[in-house]
């Protein structure tokens, strides 16, 4: 080995054909992983559900209503778990309901939650995709 060669050796200097081909590696291997995190950030984000409580109506003891908007950005079914609270912010009431598919992207529902005991409040939990 000549003085030449050790010192490219020793240094990292290396014939442009093998730079030209590992930048390439690298901007395809940047490209794939570019691809894949859009990829999966736009499944996550598909599949959200995002839920605003509009109000509540205390009807009587035994009964509290809940109005809110569901958002979903996927054309899929939507469950939510809906809780009835006393004073003391103990669960006296809960319901889930289940909606089914639709073309909007918003939505407003009122649905009424039994309780055991007299409610101050009624809220929505959670939101999912089922």
């Amino acid at each position: 080995m000549t003085i030449q060669q050790r010192l490219d050796e020793r240094y990292g200097r290396t014939p442009r054909r093998s730079r030209r081909i590992a930048w390439i590696a690298g901007i395809a291997l940047a490209a794939l992983a570019v691809g894949w995190f859009g990829w999966s950030t736009m499944q996550t984000a598909a599949a959200e559900v995002d839920f605003d409580d509009l109000g509540y109506e205390v009807r009587s003891e035994h009964e509290v209503s809940v109005t809110f908007q569901i958002t979903s950005g996927s054309r899929e079914s939507v469950a939510c778990a809906l809780e009835a609270l006393d004073e003391q912010f103990g669960v006296v009431g809960w319901r889930i309901v289940e909606y089914p598919s639709s073309d909007a992207v918003t939505a407003s529902h009122t649905e009424s939650i039994p309780t055991v005991a007299e409610a101050t409040t009624g809220i929505v939990k959670s939101c999912w995709v089922p």
